[in-house]
Formats: C-alpha cells, sequence, structure tokens
C-alpha cells in the first residue's frame, strides 16, 4: 500500500518485501525473545523421501484405507462414517491429526499453528453445511436459509489496517487517497461485483466454492492463462494502493505474489464469496481460538478408533482387485502390508507420486510460510480503531497478526497473537532453505520487530514467540494451474485409488480440501457398492 514518503524504512518494506523485513528486523539486537520452533515432522518426511524402510513384516485387510489426515483425509472419514461404512482406518505421518490447521496450547490460550477461520460457506457447499449442521455449528434456518451460532462467527472487530500511523476499519485505505486510487479501487469493485453475481447458461456460479461447482465459459477459463498481475495491466488499474491490496489478497490465501497467481485464482479471491446465511452479513467468519483445528478434531471425534498416527505410507500399487500399501509404523519400528479393497491418498501430489513411483507433474509448487504465536502480557492498543480479530499493517512485509482470545468475552490480559509471514518474494525451494538456515533467534527478533512497528504499546510486553515452519504449506495456483493441471490429473486417477487433498482443485481452502475428501469417500463408497445419498 502507499508508503509514507517521509519514511524511507517504510518506503523499504513495501519495495523490498521479506528481504527488506530481513535486514531491517535484524538490525535490532535487544535481548533475545524466548520461545519454542516447531513444524512438519522433516525427519520423517525426509525418511519417506529416501525410502528406507525394511519389507512389511505382516499382513492386514481392510475395505477402505485413507493415507493422510489433513482436512481431506478427515473428511473422507467423516463421509465414510456418516454413510455407516465401519470398514476403514485413516493413517497419519505425523503424531496428530489436522495438516496444517492444527493447533498449540498454552496457559494463556489455545491457537492455531495454521489455518484459523472458516468463511460462512456458499449455497452450493451442501456437503460442508450438512457437517456444520451435525456439529451445531449451523443451529437451524429460516427460509431454506441456515442460522450459525452467534458465538462462533468472529465477533466484532472483525478487520483493521494500520495506515498511515492510524489503525482504520477495514483493509482498504480510506484517507490520502489520489483520483487515480479512487477511480482504480472503484472500478475494480464494480467488477468483482459483476463476477460475483455473474452465472453460466446452467445457472452456475462464474467463481464458486468449492471451485467444482463454477462454470466453465472459455473466457472465464482464459483468465487461468496469465496471471493476476497481467490482467490488471490490461484493465489499466495501476493504483499503488489497489495494488498493495491486491498483493495483500494473493499472499494471505495462495502464499503467492499476484505476478505468479492466475487471473482466475486471484478473481476468486474477491468474486467467490457469497455466504449463505438467514441472518447477519454473509462475509463473516466461523473463527475459534484454535483456528480450524476445532473442526479438525470434531471430524476426528467422530472416527474412534479408526485413526492411526506414526504411519509412513511408502509404498502403494494395484493388486488387481484392489490396492496394496506398505506403511511403516514408526512406534513399532515394522512394516505393515494393507491390502485394501480402495485406497483414499489424502496427500499433496508429491508424496502421493512417490508412493505410486509415479513422477511428478510439472508445475506442482507449494508455498513456505513462517508462523508464530507470541504470548504478550496485555492486549495491543494503537491510536484509531480499537484491536481487532485480524490485524494488518500497510506498511508490513508480513501479513500481521490474529488474536486467540478475540472470541472471549473480555479481551483484557494476556493473549496470544499469530502472526503470519508467506515467504512468497522469492522461488519457494529458496525461501524452504531459508527458513531452516536462519536461526530460530533471527526469526524470533524479526517476528518483535514487526509486532514493535506495528505496536510500540507492546514493548516489554513480549513473553514468548514460539515459531512453526510450514516448508509445503499450500498449493500455489500459478496460471494453467487450476483449469489444466489440476484436471488432468483428477482425471488420470482411476480405481481403487482416489485422490483427496485441496492441490486437487489448486487452492488451498478448507472447502476444497472437505470437497475432495467427500468426493474421495463417495467413489470408494461406489466401488464397493455400499448405498449412500451423496453429498456433493
Amino acid at each position: 500500500m502507499k508508503a509514507d514518503p517521509e519514511n524511507p524504512a517504510r518506503r523499504m518494506l513495501l519495495k523490498g518485501g521479506m528481504a527488506a523485513a530481513t535486514a531491517l528486523a535484524l538490525g535490532g539486537c535487544d535481548e533475545d525473545p524466548a520461545g519454542t520452533s516447531g513444524g512438519a515432522n522433516m525427519a520423517l518426511g525426509h525418511r519417506l523421501r529416501d525410502g528406507t524402510f525394511p519389507e512389511p513384516a505382516r499382513e492386514e485387510k481392510i475395505g477402505i484405507l485413507i493415507a493422510g489426515g489433513g482436512i481431506a483425509g478427515l473428511a473422507a472419514g467423516w463421509r465414510l462414517a456418516e454413510a455407516g461404512f465401519g470398514d476403514f482406518h485413516l493413517i497419519e505421518l505425523e503424531d496428530s491429526v489436522g495438516g496444517n490447521a492444527r493447533n498449540g496450547r498454552n496457559a494463556v490460550s489455545a491457537y492455531p499453528l495454521g489455518a484459523h477461520y472458516l468463511p460462512i460457506p456458499n449455497e452450493e457447499a451442501r456437503g460442508l453445511r450438512t457437517m456444520l449442521r451435525q456439529f451445531g455449528i449451523i443451529t437451524g434456518e429460516r427460509d431454506g436459509r441456515p442460522i450459525y451460532d452467534p458465538e462462533q462467527l468472529c465477533a466484532d472487530l472483525q478487520e483493521r489496517l494500520l495506515w498511515q500511523g492510524r489503525w482504520q476499519e477495514g483493509l482498504i485505505p480510506r484517507t490520502g487517497l489520489t483520483p487515480r486510487d479512487k477511480a482504480d479501487l472503484a472500478a475494480f469493485d464494480r467488477a468483482m461485483k459483476a463476477f460475483s453475481t455473474r452465472r453460466d447458461a446452467a445457472g452456475r456460479p462464474a467463481f464458486a466454492i468449492p471451485t467444482a461447482y463454477s462454470a466453465r465459459d472459455p473466457d472465464l477459463l482464459a483468465l487461468d492463462r496469465i496471471s493476476f498481475s497481467a490482467w490488471l495491466d490490461e484493465q489499466g488499474w495501476t493504483s499503488p494502493v489497489l495494488r498493495a491490496h491486491v498483493r495483500y489478497a494473493c499472499r494471505d490465501d495462495y502464499g503467492t505474489e499476484p505476478a505468479e497467481v492466475s487471473a482466475w485464482a486471484g478473481i476468486h479471491y474477491f468474486a467467490s464469496r457469497r455466504g449463505f446465511v438467514a441472518e447477519g452479513s454473509g462475509d463473516n467468519e466461523l473463527t475459534w481460538p484454535e483456528g480450524n483445528a476445532r473442526l479438525a478434531r470434531l471430524m476426528a471425534e467422530r472416527l474412534p478408533d479408526r485413526i492411526v498416527t506414526g504411519q509412513i505410507a511408502y509404498r502403494a500399487k494395484n493388486s488387481g482387485n484392489g490396492a496394496t500399501i506398505d506403511v511403516f509404523d514408526t512406534t513399532n519400528d515394522v512394516s505393515v502390508r494393507y491390502r485394501a479393497d480402495a485406497l483414499i491418498l489424502a496427500m499433496p501430489h508429491f508424496i502421493a507420486s512417490r508412493l505410486l513411483d509415479e513422477p511428478v507433474v510439472p508445475g506442482y509448487s507449494y508455498a513456505p510460510w513462517l508462523i508464530a504465536n507470541v504470548t504478550v502480557d496485555r492486549s495491543p492498543g494503537g491510536k484509531g480503531s480499537p484491536l481487532a480479530w485480524d490485524n494488518v499493517s500497510a506498511s508490513s512485509a508480513s501479513l500481521g497478526y490474529v488474536v486467540a482470545t478475540h472470541q472471549n468475552a473480555s479481551r483484557q490480559g494476556p493473549t496470544v497473537l499469530t502472526w503470519y509471514m508467506p515467504l512468497s518474494d522469492m522461488p519457494p525451494a529458496s525461501a524452504r532453505r531459508l527458513l531452516i538456515d536462519r536461526s530460530d533467534a533471527d526469526w524470533r527478533r524479526l517476528v518483535r520487530d514487526d509486532l514493535l512497528t506495528m505496536n510500540p504499546d507492546l514493548d516489554g510486553a513480549i513473553r514468548s514467540i514460539d515459531l512453526w515452519k510450514w516448508g509445503h504449506a499450500m498449493i500455489r495456483p500459478t496460471p494453467d494451474f487450476l483449469w489444466q493441471v489440476a484436471p488432468s490429473q483428477r482425471a488420470a486417477m482411476k480405481p481403487p485409488f482416489f485422490r483427496a487433498h485441496s492441490d486437487m482443485s489448486g487452492l488451498s481452502l478448507f472447502e476444497e480440501a472437505h470437497y475432495h475428501g467427500l468426493a474421495a469417500a463417495e467413489g470408494a463408497l461406489s466401488l464397493l457398492g455400499h448405498p449412500f445419498e451423496s453429498l456433493i
């Protein structure tokens, strides 16, 4: 967003992104913050990559095996259970399920380690609404529209932006705008509203969630072939305020810069949300202190005795009358061969390819993120609008922070701030290397200095900074991926194998992972001849 011309440090932050933020932050040498560091289990992941496992010592027969305990795998398990099918297991490499929707907890609060909210689902997300109703998140309906538990909807204030030294409500600057800024922002808003209301001849939305329900008009699909930046250039929208807001959006949902995001994905961010709700605002979010780990836990609770963690699936083959999958049990240090009638691979493409001994398809790339949960002795303040759930600075290379205790009636005293940084201004492989090579102490100083730049009132209040590093946090929706690469890969997967992961859509959204989990489960049930009423 627009820089303060009198502030060279702010200009450098805006211009240089992550590199500039690092240069500024590492310049501070006050007392280092304490904290822990975690992330996906790299030792187990590298063991899978290296393939050093003993041959199976025994075999087990099962109807359906789900390999992967992220949101897609949990959704598949939930769907099987709802259909009354009990002959299945879900195995997970990590010591807990949830994928990038896991959470942590300390004496102050639970907090997310990744995904932290779910927008009110669209009308087309029928399967997701069925689950939310079962969980008591949807409490009833009026005139065919759902009513949500108000305690689980994001409380006011939802968002605020630090802009020109003051906090303001919302994430688009309202003051100090040039005529060009105002014109481009207005034109962009009109265009997004037109895309949001557009339908094809069959009545499908131009941009749906899940994306499987989207229109297929040629001019819409053509948007996937160019970058979002290139599309904005074609419209002649050059306002730095608009471009900064678009950059924030692309980094927020995709961990990727606008020049590397397809225009279809970029427009989807702004035009796809049409929250289907009976009362209140359809653009609200469902959120909890632990983020989407709440939903992961509720799904896992429907699968008692079906989930086994610490399991490394390392080889899968079509056996002619089903599938075999070899799994290393890290607890008992033994390999087991499962003979399954159907196998659901609920994992990223690059891991599934390794299991199937297939080459990784070009076009798949994943965004690395750094997340920090910062425990503070008092809530942040600041000039202007009061503390919001989501707090963003126009002059920071980070995406700001969400407040874990925002849903609490009393927001006084200690809290946990979940701070997000997509490492988007360098190639993903370089960013993953940086996550590893840079010391935790340096990362904590970067987080601390960024927070204190946003909220100087937190000086002396930071108790700890707990880091969480995601090397492959989310699929990157680069041009040609959503409507070229992803569909071809969906078509290539044949029974008894079924895929369930958000990278099958190209958008790392809860709704996408959930949809593909349901679709894989229903495909497996059809293969086995088990009756069910479709939710997709």
